[in-house]
């Protein structure tokens, strides 16, 4: 029998080898398709007397991703079409379809001849729960190779088996501590965790797979034998006794309540583990439906793994335009940010000439890299040569004629119009007829500065956010004459730089800087009404948000605000900026030097470490304080949510983001907007925009005018529409089409 997306070869010691390489994909993903081939993969080898065993691997690089987007987007829609007609009977046909992967990889676990897993790169999600299925499991010790449950990070957990058998596993703390964080292992840590067996040299790999048959691998789970124990000894142990509490407190610590699926797998494992494992599997697989029908497992699933790998895959490119190859990167001032972009640039592979106003300056911004390489060497994150390599990819330079064959170059210069204008103009007499320039500014509109270049088609916006290594967003900004060409070549880079792309219109802010600042704003506000500074950043935190808001100013500066503040009432008037905001800020840089993390003390203190920051006492003294009592911690978590999230239906409304998409991805990506929601529109999606209005009007009344709702957010609450109902990002792309 002959399989699309599996070879099966037959050795002479009886040994099937399974190889899953799936055509027309860089990587393999479990479909429906791919799973009945499975399953009569299962058949053929049981039926056939002269398999003996079988080795399943992978024909690529990687051994599995998971799950593939349209299985998951295919759940969701059955769903929705299911409950409308029956909704007992969609939640049964939900069920059964939750249980599919589960009871397949059961098949294989009892199929009565043995089944070994030969890992050799990275194996996500369902993929390692068959692993876990199979009765041997052999790793190669490539770096390549990553071994993860990483379900609970788009709000879902791992339903095939893996809260069972990892709990079977490995000791139930090791557990836990894996599969609610969605954390990656390297193949040593998977076999000290005892959910590996052997970790051989990539060579050695089929070979030592095969062995593990011949050598006799029983075709039994652990828990199908008699007198099978738990690590550890199980819930009812005086270990546990001490272990339960302490994980529950944990986690609510770590995720307020907010994720309803890291729950479940505290639920799943510790019901799970008191019954024999068939009965273990079906608690899981109840919690599974029950948390796949949850809004922040909708939301998340829907952003954090379809939105992004569109957006990243080019959803918004434009069509037509040929993909370039960027043998070449300017990027001009080396300075933190400027050396940063150099730095990924070169980990992409891609040559980069980093220039600065004289060799010094651009030899200190290589300088950046070179710790930073230094940094993942020493951690065993990077080898010597890989280091060396990425190093020799960087050219510092003073001479602005070395950027003639640049197909790009991006401009990271200080945040002030004359230093730009003078830089377009130095890189535009030498840049090749068809290249592109691209500015990093954070807040200046890139229409404005494209009227200094001779070419303003070929002139487009890419913001980066610092620390720009770990940051995984990128925006990029159309100015009114940005054509095509620079929008495609944008996109490719930020592809080739493996970041997650969001277009978004001019205006001042852009779209991630607008909601950050309301963010700000709305703790400044609670200040001035004497709301003590400790509830305000902890209400944040219970609200989802990473950081507080009086945190993430500091990180921002304190007097990057001010700089802000003051551009905007030059440019737009006195009523831009609150006076009280104006006056609380300038009193804390003018008065006090109080400019953030930067110079030890803004909002919060910075000691020397070990010691921890805490908040500057002396904010008590900057207002008449309220009783902690009095003051509402779900009001202070609805106000810093609302605030953030109305001002991305702004730029929904204004045309500064056209796709829905953009506007969640960008959120959370870009300053942890609350993932559990899904982003700022799936937020107001999620509770209904009839009740996102009416809670709009209900702060307005109480703490101003800012919370209005806006006209389009009354007129959807009316019409009964959504954001993604309204801005169909599918629709536009088959209208475009």
């Amino acid at each position: 029998m002959t399989y699309k997306n599996f070879t099966i070869e037959t050795d002479a010691d009886g040994i099937a080898l399974v190889t899953w390489d799936m055509p027309d994909k860089s990587m393999n993903v479990f479909t429906v398709e791919v799973m009945d081939e499975i399953e009569k993969i299962v058949e053929q080898t049981v039926a056939d007397a002269n398999v003996k065993g079988v080795v399943f691997t992978s024909g690529k690089k990687t051994f599995s991703g998971g799950a593939d987007l349209t299985m998951i987007k295919g759940m969701f829609s059955m769903l929705e079409v299911e409950k409308a007609k029956d909704p007992d009977g969609a939640v049964r046909k939900l069920f059964d379809a939750a249980g599919r992967m589960t009871w397949l990889w059961r098949k294989i676990e009892t199929c009565g001849k043995p089944w070994v897993a030969a890992i050799n790169g990275t194996c996500m999600g369902g993929a390692f729960e068959l692993s876990l299925a199979c009765h041997g499991r052999v790793a190669s010790n490539a770096k390549s190779v990553k071994l993860a449950l990483p379900e609970v990070k788009v709000g879902i957990f791992p339903g095939a088996g893996g809260t069972q058998r990892v709990a079977r596993l490995a000791n139930t703390q090791d557990a836990l501590q894996m599969m609610t964080t969605g954390s990656s292992l390297t193949a040593a840590r998977a076999k000290a965790m005892n959910l590996v067996h052997q970790v051989v040299e990539p060579d050695q790999l089929i070979s030592a797979a095969k062995q593990m048959i011949k050598d006799g691998l029983k075709p039994v789970a652990p828990w199908d034998e008699k007198g099978f124990k738990v690590p550890g000894g199980g819930i009812w142990t005086p270990a546990s006794a001490q272990l339960w509490p302490a994980a529950s407190a944990i986690l609510r610590r770590e995720t307020a309540g907010n994720y309803p699926a890291a729950l479940a797998i505290l639920k799943s494992v510790y019901e799970g583990l008191q019954v024999p494992f068939d009965t273990g599997l079906r608690i899981e697989q109840r919690y599974f439906t029950q948390i796949v029908q949850t809004k922040e497992a909708f939301g998340m699933i829907r952003s954090l793994f379809v939105s992004m790998q569109e957006l990243g895959k080019g959803a918004r490119r434009p069509a037509g335009v040929e993909k370039t190859e960027l043998n070449k990167v300017g990027v001009v001032g080396a300075g933190f940010m400027g050396a940063s972009i150099a730095y990924v640039t070169a980990a992409a592979g891609i040559p980069v000439v980093l220039i600065d106003r004289d060799i010094e300056a651009a030899n200190k911004g290589k300088s950046v890299s070179e710790g930073l390489v230094a940094g993942a060497v020493g951690k065993g994150r990077m080898s010597k040569e890989d280091g060396e390599k990425l190093l020799s990819l960087i050219t510092p330079s003073a001479d602005y004629a070395s950027l003639s064959d640049a197909n790009l170059v991006v401009e990271a210069v200080f945040e002030d119009r004359e230093v730009k204008k003078a830089v377009i103009e130095a890189v535009e007499a030498v840049l090749p007829e068809g290249s592109i320039f691209a500015s990093n500014t954070s807040t200046l509109p890139i229409t404005g500065l494209a009227k200094n270049s001779k070419r303003p088609a070929q002139f487009i916006g890419v913001h980066f956010f610092s620390p720009v290594e770990k940051m995984m967003l990128t925006e990029v900004i159309l100015g009114k004459e940005t054509g095509d060409k620079a929008l495609a070549v944008a996109l490719d880079y930020v592809a080739a730089i493996k970041k997650t792309p969001i277009v978004v219109n001019d205006t001042r802010g852009f779209y991630v800087n607008r909601c950050v600042f309301r963010y700000i704003n709305e703790a400044y506000d609670m200040l001035a009404e004497g709301v003590p500074a400790v509830m305000i950043e902890n209400a944040a935190k219970f609200a989802g948000m990473p950081v507080g808001p009086l945190s993430l100013n500091d990180e921002v500066a304190v007097d990057l605000s001010q700089k802000i503040m003051r551009a905007s009432i030059a440019d737009l008037g006195e009523a831009s900026v609150k006076p009280e905001h104006m006056k609380l800020i300038d009193k804390m840089v003018d008065e006090l030097d109080r400019r953030g993390r930067k110079n030890g003390k803004g909002f919060y203190e910075y000691p020397a470490k070990p010691a921890k920051k805490f908040l500057w006492p002396g904010l008590k003294e900057l207002y008449p304080q309220q009783k902690p009592e009095n003051v509402s911690v779900k009001t202070l978590q609805d106000r810093l949510l609302v605030t953030i999230a109305l001002e991305a239906a702004r730029t929904m409304e204004e045309g500064i983001v056209t796709d829905p998409r953009e506007a969640d991805v960008g959120s959370i990506l870009g300053f942890g907007f609350a993932p559990y929601t899904g982003g700022t529109l799936s937020y107001i999606d999620g509770m209904g925009v009839k009740t996102f209005v009416e809670l709009c009007e209900k702060l307005a009344a109480s703490y101003g005018d800012h919370f209005k709702p806006t006209p389009l957010l009354l007129e959807m609450a009316a019409k009964g529409e959504t954001f993604y109902g309204r801005f169909d990002p599918y629709g536009q792309v088959e209208k475009a089409a």
